[in-house]
């Protein structure tokens, strides 16, 4: 092996592109997770080449540090960064696995204590107003108004709204099959989702797709299945329309649709079977969101507080 070879073995770009390829390949990841990390970890290589850093195993828990302070200084959030370092920790894990090295500095590094925030909720009225924002008088706002009413409807995920597929939808009894890791949920939609859908169904997604065997529910104007940005894309625009300038995201219809239910009766179990929740500790945060909305209510109200 010749000293070009070796170079190339220890290249920190390769040893990042193979630990990316190990997520997808291995570990089976998320396009989403490995999206975060080829995101975080080039930051890395980044502050790498800018620092004449060319080998991870010169690399001590001083450089990772000081990178800390460079990501502090460039304006990210503690829990940007925080997950900044977690990507490293578990790139170095994957390096003393292959036995490019044997320790870790990322892990000697502690994360920043991150404020914990609730999740962001519309209120009923906001919701009213942005479900009115897309105009059925054609295809586009047709369709649009369907994914946003299944969505407020059903708390799924967006990754799970543009994976259903028309074998998915049960219009005769108002509800979606959705099926995440091979464990099925069978979630009822409110009477104006179902209706909504079936319009969209019977009259835009005819004259959207392309090909009749089309399996996707949702498609966007070329034809295809839609994306997470395309919908995050309608979703903003929405917004911007309904004059709701908080921050909102695919995930806050479904924080919505979760508190609401809770709000209003629903049982705590019910709501986390249907959001597909292993653990219910997850579905009790909306109930601690709650609490602490009324609390902040009463203590901004009463005369005596």
């Amino acid at each position: 092996m010749n000293i070009q070879e070796v170079k190339n073995e220890y290249d920190m770009v390769l040893l990042t592109g193979k630990f990316i390829t190990y997520l997808s390949d291995v570990k089976n990841s998320s396009n989403n997770t490995i999206d975060a990390y080829k995101r975080d970890l080039g930051n890395f290589l980044s502050f790498s080449e800018k620092t004449n850093i060319t080998d991870f195993r010169n690399i001590t828990s001083d450089i990772i540090n000081e990178y800390k302070m460079y990501l502090t200084k460039k304006g990210l959030s503690p829990s940007s960064t925080s997950r900044s370092l977690s990507a490293l920790r578990s790139l170095y894990q994957y390096l003393i696995s292959q036995s490019i090295t044997e320790q870790n500095p990322a892990r000697e590094i502690p994360n920043d204590k991150c404020e914990k925030k609730g999740p962001q909720v519309l209120t009923n009225k906001e919701i009213e107003i942005l479900l009115s924002q897309p105009s059925t008088d054609d295809i586009k706002g047709i369709r649009d108004k369907a994914m946003l009413e299944v969505l407020y409807a059903t708390g799924i995920k967006v990754s799970e709204l543009i994976s259903l597929n028309v074998d998915d939808v049960n219009l005769s009894m108002s509800f979606l099959r959705c099926l995440k890791n091979d464990h099925e949920r069978f979630i009822p939609m409110y009477p104006i989702a179902a209706k909504s859908l079936a319009h969209y169904l019977e009259i835009a997604r005819k004259l959207l797709i392309l090909h009749k065997d089309e399996k996707a529910l949702f498609v966007n104007i070329s034809g295809e299945r839609m994306t997470r940005q395309g919908f995050w894309k309608i979703l903003n625009i929405y917004a911007k329309q309904a004059k709701i300038f908080k921050p909102i995201t695919p995930h806050t219809l479904r924080h919505s649709f979760a508190a609401h239910l809770l709000e209003n009766g629903a049982d705590i179990h019910d709501i986390q079977e249907i959001l597909g929740h292993s653990d219910i500790s997850s579905t009790q945060r909306y109930a601690q969101f709650l609490k602490d909305r009324m609390k902040n209510s009463y203590m901004k109200f009463h005369p005596r507080a």
